[in-house]
This record gives C-alpha cells, structure tokens and sequence, in this order.
C-alpha cells in the first residue's frame, strides 16, 4: 500500500451530460505525443473524476431542457439542450437531489433495503405517488412550515445580532429555493391543482372528497336560547387578517414583493397562487366562479398528467444512468474511509470514444495513467452499461383487436462491436471491463429465474478465445428498482359539479393515471462498485477480523468460503432464488458476474440483500471461466514488479522472487494468514527467465490453477545467475 496507494479507480464509459466537456475534447489532439502533461492530467481530475454522489450531481449538473409547443398545446422535453431556440424560451430542469422523480426513486431503494422485502411483496404503489400533485403539496406544505419558523425568530432578534443574520442567510436560500419555479409553469401546477381544490372543497372530510357551499359564520345562541350558526360579519375576516400573530401578513408583503422582482411576465394569478401558498391568511374569498374553477382544475390535471408522463419517458434514461452511479458509490458501505473509489466518467457515448479518430486519445490518455511507476491515476476497472441484447421480436399481427404495447423507439445502446474495441485497446493498460445488457424486463432477476443464462452466453460468445478475454466481465442480471407491471402512478381524480355542491369523481375513467413502464439499473454498475469497494481494507475489515492494512484486496475471492455471504451489495432481496436447475447450469458453466437473490444465513443471521453468486470473466479454462480476482492479482504483481525492479532489470527481478527474508515474495509469504493477503494457502509464484529472449516468464499458482504472466527484461543489465 506505501507503493500502489489505491486498486479501484474505474473509468465509466457513458454520456451524461452533452453540455459539460469529455475525456475526448479535453484530451485533444495527440499527433506525436506519447504521453499527456501533468497539467493535462490534472484538468481531467477536476473536471471528469468524482469520489461521491454528490460531487457528481455537482460536476455534471445532470439537466432536462423543456420548452413548450403551442401547435400541439404540450410541454417538450429533451436531454439535449434544443439549437434553433431562443435561449429564453427555454428551461432548465435540474435533476438533483431535489427533483421529486429522483427523491422518490432514492425513498424506494431505501426503504426496500430497510424492509428486505422481494417485489412480489413490496408495496410500490405506497411511494410512488410521491410524484403526485398531493405529494408535491405536501413538500412545499414543509417548506412553508420551515421558512414561518424561520422568520418568526428572525423577526424577533434585534437588527445587527448576529444569530439575525445568520438566520437571514437561511431565509435567503429558503425564498432562492422556492423563487426558482415563480416562473416555471409546470412547478406551479401542482400549486394551483391543490389551491383550487382547497378552497372549493373548504369544510369537505376527509375521505368523502365532496363539499357543499361555505359561509364562513360563528356559533351564537339565539334569544330563546337556540344554538345556531350565524354568517359571520365582514369586517371580521379583515380585523382578523391585521391581527397575525405569526407574520403571515409581512411574510405574504415579502413573497408579493419577490415574486415582482424575480419574475420575467408577471400574473397576477400566479402572484396570488405563490403568497396563499406560502402564507395561507385566516381570509376567505366568498365569491368563487365554482364552474370555471372545476373547469380550470380539471384543466390542469389533465395538463399536469401528460407533462408528467412526457417528462418521466424523457428522463428515465438520464435517471437510471444516475441511479447506476449512485448504485457504484453506495456499495463503498463503510464507517471508516480508506481507500475511497472514485469515478472517471467520460460524459461521452462509447461508439464516439471508439470511433478510428478517437481511439488514439484514449490510448494515449490511458498511456499516461497506466504505463507510468505513478500508481496516484491508474485505472482498474471499467463500466459498460447498457450493451444491446437482441432477442426474437413478437410475432407480427395484421390486424390489432386489442390494445397491445406501443411500438417505442428503443433507447441507443451500446453495440458489441463497440465493445470488442473498447476491449481490443484496453487489455494493454490491464483494465478489467465490467459491462452488463441493456437493463429491462429481460434482463430481470425474474427473466433469468425462469430462462436462465443461455442467452447471455450466446450473445458473449463473440468474445471468447480473444487476448482481451479475460478483461471483459459479463455482468447480471439487471436491478429493478421498479417493475413494469407496478409502475402505476395515480394523479389525481377529476373534480365534479352536482346538485350539493362539488365532489371529487371516484369513477374509474375520471382517475388520471400514468406508468413509469419499469426503471431499472444495469449490473455492471453495482459489479465493479462492490469490487472497488473491497479493494479497501477498511471496508474489509466491516466483514472480516483478518484484515491487514498492507494489501489491497485484490487476491479477495467473493466466491471462496462464505466471503460472498460476507460481503454483500447494498441491493435488497427481488426474487425468493433460483431454481436448483438454474443453480446447477450456472455452477456448471461457471459464467459471468453473476448476483444472487437467495434465501441465505451467515453466522446465525439472515441475509436480506443481493449477494454475488459468481465472479468470472470471460477467459476460459478447463472447468469453465477465470475468476476475476487472479487477473487483477497478476496486474498487481506486474505493476509492483515493474516498480521495485525499475523497470523489469534483471538484478531485480531475481532479488524480487528470491528466498532473502527481505524479498517481495518472503514478505508475501510470511503474510498467508489475512483474507487480503496477495499469496493464500494453496498459491505460490515461480519464475523463469528465459536469456535467449529475454523474456521471464512468472507462473502464478492459485490453488493449483496457474496463471502465466510474461515481462520483457531489461537490456543491458548483467545476468546473474538464477
């Protein structure tokens, strides 16, 4: 660990925002340059690597451009910022933490890993209506709570206190917050929806949705002393509207006066909309347009329903690329923080990276981190998600009789061919690519229950029998975040008018309805997260007491013992497990990264997450395929081998594997005992050095399998005697 600080550095091959730069325009042009400077290097830290969430969310500013179409009367959405349009016809929607679509999806994953319950069992319906008018009310509902408490103390601390101006600072960002959608229409709808529902169901209960007339009055016992109700005088609601207690009045005076200042076309309806919003008054309006409301109201939910769905179809793309890279860094599951993963992204498609014209920027970046005795940038590992899986179509119908899926334009997803490249430049810097088919229906934990792993071993097959083999990880199968069959999310009810008064409708055809059609994550991301997380002996040691601060974990074998059982993903329990027969064929082909949802226990406690089942690459060997960890192992030893020997001299080589006390190897196998040791019980390294090519050739034993590893020597150095 003094030499090589860090094994899990992983490069992500992926475009998530076309707007920011990428690895191939910051990189440039590289005609007869060998190596990028530091000062190259260090501009492509701080713009493409991150080591959390956030500071992706940060760096990336993840956004979904909307205009609106007034020949069609619908709000458009695009992930691509629309040429040809004027700038301020356009906004911005930044998908944060803060965007409801995406808190919703973070809500579900959470509370299914807390409740480890399979998707036949969950409850999904409970939380997406998150995304509902309701929801967002009640968002908005805490908001106002926070900025009245707020201002309440605010108000009351003298002018210059210091606690005053803090709290100003607070106050300052709350009204910055909630200023950021006085001019986004579609933010505002769920405002109005609930705003005209509540003054026009005023005194409804709760579950029967329904209202009569309101007058607001007060009780009062008559002259014969009857109880009654009596209409109660103006000037009450007025004497009642200066006599607030709570700054309702100054705070609706400031959102008045914000709203003018900070909007580009001002209405005077939305004005009113924002301040009732924030600062509801003890005043009724008696005079309401019940007809025009409903029909205003109905207007707005139907609008509010079609955006929605619009807008979901367009960003669930963007949002299961951001769940997966979330899903990376969640697997690092650690108090303690050693060696933190971190990810390069290349904001850039991979059939772009790979084009001919583009391929010698990469090379030479990767020139510059991977073949250098500085290990600070080294890449090991690297994601492809969403590679193409052509399956047979359905039949084809003649005549529809009834209504059947619509016929959607799939997503562009990344090519085998592309793949094939990537993997062809890559094997020569020893980066292991986890990569995974594109994440749907097909790719479930559920699919591969029932049709097994054929498949995805017919569509690998092309990368068999190759020098990059054993760098390509075959990952699977996808995560469901949300199935398509549970991905309903009810709106809202349309409002009627009837003889008593105003309802809201609970027949069928007038409940507004609209489906997320499934969202899921592809396996390649939640791979190599796990395995850059156990690269760190901190987080070893959250599973292990045999733990040694020394070694990186890549000689850590996810399927020995009951590591896999040890070491688990962050993911909860989809389905109750594989059939036996489905077991059987994967232990028999001994294929891919396979994850497991399997009823299990690990020293007397249930385990309720996802587990890995297999580890392979797609190297062959006589009972199957390689484990991953021995190619990482021999990258390690490679690259440690290069850097104590300067450079492969034959001095150093034999001093290297020699039988003194001080020698890498003694030191290697006089630390057996750890889980992370880089030499287990069963291993052992040889050396051969051949004089006549000058080659040495390093047999690495891993439990009687040998994996050869081949280093040029050096020349002109004195031969010693081996």
């Amino acid at each position: 660990m003094e030499i090589i600080h860090q094994t899990n550095r992983t490069i992500l091959f992926e475009e998530i925002n076309p707007e920011k730069l990428d690895l191939i325009t910051i990189v440039g042009d590289v005609k007869g340059i060998d190596s990028l400077s530091d000062d190259k290097i260090k501009e492509i830290n701080e713009t493409l690597v991150v080591k959390s969430f956030d500071e992706f969310l940060d760096k990336f500013s993840p956004t979904v451009y909307s205009f609106y179409n007034a020949a069609n009367q619908k709000v458009m959405y695009t992930l691509r910022k629309p040429e040809g349009i004027d700038a301020s016809a356009i906004s911005e929607i930044s998908i944060d933490q803060n965007n409801d679509f995406l808190k919703m999806l973070f809500t579900l994953i959470d509370t299914k890993r807390i409740q480890g319950i399979t998707n036949v069992d969950f409850k999904f319906e409970n939380l997406l209506d998150m995304i509902s008018p309701k929801k967002v009310m009640d968002d908005i509902r805490q908001v106002r709570k926070e900025i009245h408490y707020l201002y309440g103390q605010y108000d009351q601390l003298d002018d210059g206190d210091p606690k005053k101006l803090d709290m100003g600072d607070k106050l300052n960002n709350m009204f910055e917050d909630a200023s950021r959608n006085y001019n986004n229409v579609m933010a505002m709808l769920p405002l109005a929806i609930d705003d005209i529902k509540t003054r026009l169901l005023l005194g409804a209960g709760q579950e029967e949705n329904q209202s009569e007339a309101v007058t607001i009055g007060m009780l009062s016992i008559g002259d014969n002393g009857e109880l009654k109700i009596i209409e109660a005088p103006k000037n009450e609601s007025a004497e009642l509207m200066v006599v607030d207690q709570n700054g309702s009045g100054e705070l609706a005076a400031i959102f008045e006066e914000d709203y003018e200042a900070v909007t580009d076309t001002s209405s005077s309806y939305v004005k009113d909309l924002v301040v009732r919003t924030f600062c509801p008054l003890p005043a009724v309006r008696n005079e309401v347009d019940v007809e025009t409301e409903i029909q205003n109201y109905n207007t707005y939910l139907e609008f509010y329903k079609n955006s929605k769905d619009d807008f979901v179809k367009t960003v669930k793309p963007l949002v299961e690329k951001l769940l997966g890279v979330k899903m990376f860094f969640d697997q690092y599951a650690t108090k303690n923080k050693g060696m933190v993963p971190s990810l390069l992204i290349t904001n850039a498609k991979l059939d772009m990276t790979v084009k001919s014209n583009n391929i010698p920027r990469l090379e030479t970046y990767l020139n510059t981190v991977n073949s250098k005795n500085d290990f600070t940038d080294t890449i090991w590992f690297g994601i492809v998600p969403a590679v193409e899986l052509e399956h047979s179509g359905n039949a084809k119908v003649s005549r529809e009789r009834f209504r059947g899926n619509q016929k959607v334009v799939k997503q562009d997803g990344n090519t085998m061919e592309s793949l094939a490249m990537l993997l062809h430049v890559v094997k020569d810097y020893k980066i292991q690519i986890f990569f995974n088919f594109a994440a749907g229906e097909e790719t479930t934990f559920n699919t591969m229950a029932t049709s097994g792993i054929d498949k995805y071993m017919d569509k690998c097959s092309v990368l068999l029998r190759k020098d990059y083999s054993e760098f390509a990880i075959p990952c699977m199968p996808n995560f469901t975040i949300i199935p398509k069959d549970k991905s309903g999310v009810v709106i809202d009810s349309r409002m009627l008018q009837t003889e008593d008064g105003v309802k809201i409708s609970q027949e069928k055809e007038d409940i507004l309805k609209l489906w997320i059609e499934g969202v899921y994550v592809g396996a390649s991301y939640v791979a190599a997260g796990l395995v850059a997380a156990y690269q760190c002996p901190e987080f070893l040691k959250e599973a292990f007491r045999n733990v040694s601060r020394e070694y990186p974990g890549v000689r850590f074998d996810i399927e020995g013992g009951d590591n896999g059982l040890r070491v688990v993903t962050t993911m909860a329990k989809e389905i109750s497990g594989f059939t036996n027969s489905i077991k059987d064929a994967i232990n028999r082909r001994n294929f891919g990264f396979v994850f497991s949802s399997e009823n299990a226990q690990v020293q007397g406690r249930d385990v309720k997450r996802i587990t890995v089942y297999k580890a392979r690459s797609m190297a062959m060997t006589e009972d199957g395929f390689d484990s991953i960890y021995k190619t990482l192992v021999s990258t390690y030893i490679e690259r440690l081998l290069r850097f104590q020997t300067g450079d492969f001299k034959h001095d150093n080589i034999v001093r290297f594997f020699s039988n003194n006390p001080s020698s890498q190897k003694s030191k290697w196998l006089n630390a057996k005992g750890y889980i992370n040791s880089i030499i287990h019980d069963g291993d052992d390294m040889n050396y051969v050095i051949d004089e006549k090519s000058n080659l040495c050739h390093i047999d690495l034993v891993f439990n009687g399998n040998v994996k050869n590893l081949e280093v040029t020597i050096t020349k002109g150095t004195a031969a010693a005697k081996v």
